[in-house]
């Protein structure tokens, strides 16, 4: 394999996605709105030449080339948050600006960068005859993962019956290979009161003022300490062998597991009556160790919890907005910690990709590498689609992508045109370096255990 061609072939397509990059930021696509960047997606996939462009019935855009009966995937959700406040962004975060190095708008590094890089990935395999014989590459663009992480991928596996041989997550990655992330849930704790007028509050049972209790005993297990005086143990305890025996070597790689208050709501007849009932979301992001029950019981057991005894619901969400094509899609909000043995054959082609191309390190455009000194193979913080492809159906994953996790959802968004070409390269040599022979049954280090509901 010529890598030299690989380079010269991605940097020689830098404008082209750098202009596709563009187009698919002016256009605002949150999520359950991506219709218009998907079909933007849809024109660059056929101006390109793919050999087969689809939309499917949720609304993700497949790109495939090749005729082989294998697949190997490249993921990238090309829905986005919000712009938030629009004054703390000094510019459009649609129409944007581009420099020499970077380009400026919402979307940029989470990650319709990674979108770019993956169109043309496929397309420079398809110019240099480098689709690997037996395989078709399947390029998606994936609706949703901003409001519901991988449900778009438990439909991609459960409705489309499409199961790659493995995928790559174009997810931003500073530049490095990740093989892992911290899992998700979205707990939900609803308190009941009982309304009176708000001038004799004493005849009431005021909800906001017991979750206001309740509040802090979350707030204390996010925050505290595992010392045996302590009351409520932080869960930082999972680090802690005493309390993690089997995977806190696991979660000490992944980091430790959090939990915070993320919203708050309120009934009340009026604003002079006393409230009868108060809720709050909480986001929990997982660590190597802890279960989607164990993590419902730490709320049940906090103090305050059980104070208020019946009048308090602790409960996981589900999720069934309807996605641009009107299609729904129920699931809970439960999200699968999971981490890849670095001996696995998919994430050992990328790392050898890297090697054979760019060497052992990270690399970068010189704005971007300052927070780049790490390991090249390491996990991410937040996380992916990858909790629905690797940790519910255990497809193996890995991560490369443009861009930095410090620009997602953040005012300012940019991303770098140096990771864009990269990316493409990488993405062309590892399909072809990948050993299939050196394919192993325990590729997974860690994966979570799922619940006992039905899901399909």
């Amino acid at each position: 394999m010529n890598f030299e061609a690989i380079k010269a072939a991605a940097e020689g397509y830098k404008e082209d996605m750098s202009k596709f990059l563009r187009a698919m930021i002016a256009i605002p696509s949150e999520s359950c709105e991506e219709e218009g960047v998907v079909k933007c997606i849809e024109a660059e996939m056929k101006k390109l030449g793919y050999d087969k462009v689809e939309i499917d019935g949720l609304g993700n855009v497949i790109g495939w080339m090749g005729d082989g009966e294998k697949i190997i995937a490249i993921d990238s959700h090309i829905d986005t948050v919000g712009i938030g406040n629009l004054a703390n962004w000094t510019h459009d975060p649609y129409e944007g600006y581009e420099t020499d190095e970077i380009i400026y708008g919402r979307g940029g590094s989470d990650q319709e960068g990674g979108m770019a890089s993956a169109v043309y990935g496929a397309k420079i395999m398809k110019d240099l005859g480098l689709i690997p014989a037996g395989y078709k590459i399947m390029v998606v663009g994936s609706v949703q993962e901003e409001d519901c992480d991988g449900m778009c991928w438990q439909y991609i596996y459960n409705v489309d019956k499409i199961v790659p041989e493995f995928v790559i997550s174009t997810e931003p990655t500073d530049g490095g290979i990740y093989r892992g992330h911290r899992g998700r849930m979205e707990i939900r704790v609803d308190v009941k009161g009982v309304s009176c007028h708000g001038s004799a509050p004493e005849r009431g049972d005021n909800a906001i003022y017991k979750m206001a209790d309740i509040l802090q005993d979350v707030r204390a297990l996010n925050e505290n300490d595992d010392a045996d005086d302590t009351e409520i143990k932080g869960l930082v305890k999972m680090l802690n062998p005493k309390y993690n025996p089997e995977h806190y070597e696991d979660a000490r790689f992944l980091g430790r597991g959090t939990c915070t208050t993320s919203q708050i709501f309120y009934t009340s007849p009026s604003r002079c009556a006393v409230a009868d009932s108060c809720a709050i979301s909480i986001d929990r992001r997982m660590t190597a160790g802890e279960t989607w029950d164990s993590c419902l019981q730490e709320i049940r057991d906090l103090p305050a919890v059980k104070k208020y005894g019946d009048d308090v619901k602790v409960s996981m969400y589900m999720y069934d907005r309807p996605a641009w094509t009107g299609e729904v899609y129920e699931t809970e909000c439960f999200f699968p910690t999971w981490i890849n043995k670095e001996s696995a054959a998919h994430v050992q082609a990328l790392v050898d990709a890297h090697k054979a191309l760019y060497g052992d390190k990270r690399i970068g455009a010189p704005s971007a590498m300052e927070k780049r000194n790490r390991p090249l193979i390491d996990k991410w913080t937040f996380s992916t689609n990858c909790v629905s492809i690797q940790g519910r159906y255990g497809i193996p994953c890995v991560g490369f992508g443009p861009g930095a996790e410090s620009q997602a959802h953040a005012p300012n968004e940019i991303t770098w045109k140096q990771d864009l070409v990269t990316c493409a390269a990488v993405y062309v040599a590892a399909v072809n370096l990948y050993k299939e022979e050196n394919k192993t049954d325990d590729v997974t280090e860690f994966r979570q255990s799922l619940t006992d509901n039905d899901i399909r």
